[in-house]
């Protein structure tokens, strides 16, 4: 395997697990500004994660000729994410949150997170493992979405009672399992044939999940007329961006 993709699959990956990190910087923005430009976070990594999807992973992994095993493969990934949100979703406490016992919705957000980021790993090493640019673009998209998705985790582990070190600490190597998951990638990639031909498509179903599940029902909380618009903005311009990158390809 071409030392290349091992290095910028490395690279791409510590960038995304230092993205754990931006939740400290939103301490000192007012809850109107932090709100707003989550929004527009929320709306481009949206399109930025369709524009993934259907400009570069879907027609990668039809690149051959459309086989059955392409639809199985997306809609695996698609039952997988859906698989984890009611794995996290299900498990609830009723302990008072205190200093001395932190709620589990925090542990259980770094459990599911960890899983999430593991799963980040494998897809960005399975993308590299097919070619420098879709590994570009795919980081891309998941750099998008791990900025609201880790200022999200912060404030959930801040809730649950964790100290603002403990919580930078925590989420910091709940992140590091995207690397994990990088290596195994690389490492299953050169020795598996196939790997990749389910990766992709798997991949796809799952942006498509996140994007269409999560993301946007968020943005259909917001019915101003001029922030609406601003929503609808943001998402063509993530799907504009994606279709950009095709010209790297």
């Amino acid at each position: 395997m071409a030392a290349e993709v091992w290095l910028y699959s490395l690279l791409s990956v510590l960038v995304v697990s230092l993205m754990s990190l931006v939740g400290v910087f939103t301490l000192s923005i007012s809850d109107r500004l932090l709100s707003r430009f989550l929004l527009l976070m929320v709306s481009f990594s949206a399109g930025s994660l369709f524009g993934d999807a259907f400009f570069h992973l879907i027609p990668e992994a039809a690149e051959d000729g459309f086989k059955i095993t392409i639809p199985v493969y997306l809609l695996t990934g698609l039952v997988l994410f859906f698989i984890l949100e009611k794995f996290i979703h299900w498990r609830h406490c009723h302990v008072p949150t205190s200093k001395s016992h932190p709620h589990p919705v925090g542990m259980m957000n770094l459990v599911g997170d960890g899983f999430h980021n593991f799963i980040d790993g494998l897809v960005i090493g399975g993308a590299y493992l097919v070619s420098v640019p879709l590994g570009f673009a795919t980081t891309l998209a998941v750099v998008f979405h791990e900025i609201p998705q880790e200022i999200g985790d912060f404030g959930v582990l801040l809730h649950a009672g964790f100290k603002k070190k403990k919580a930078i600490l925590m989420n910091f190597i709940s992140a590091l399992a995207a690397v994990l998951g990088t290596v195994i990638a690389l490492v299953i990639g050169s020795k598996i044939q196939g790997f990749s031909e389910f990766l992709i498509p798997f991949t796809a179903g799952g942006f498509i999940y996140i994007a269409g599940s999560d993301l946007i029902p968020e943005m259909h909380k917001e019915v101003a007329p001029s922030r609406s618009l601003l929503q609808l903005l943001a998402i063509v311009a993530g799907m504009v961006l994606m279709m950009a990158l095709t010209l790297l390809e």
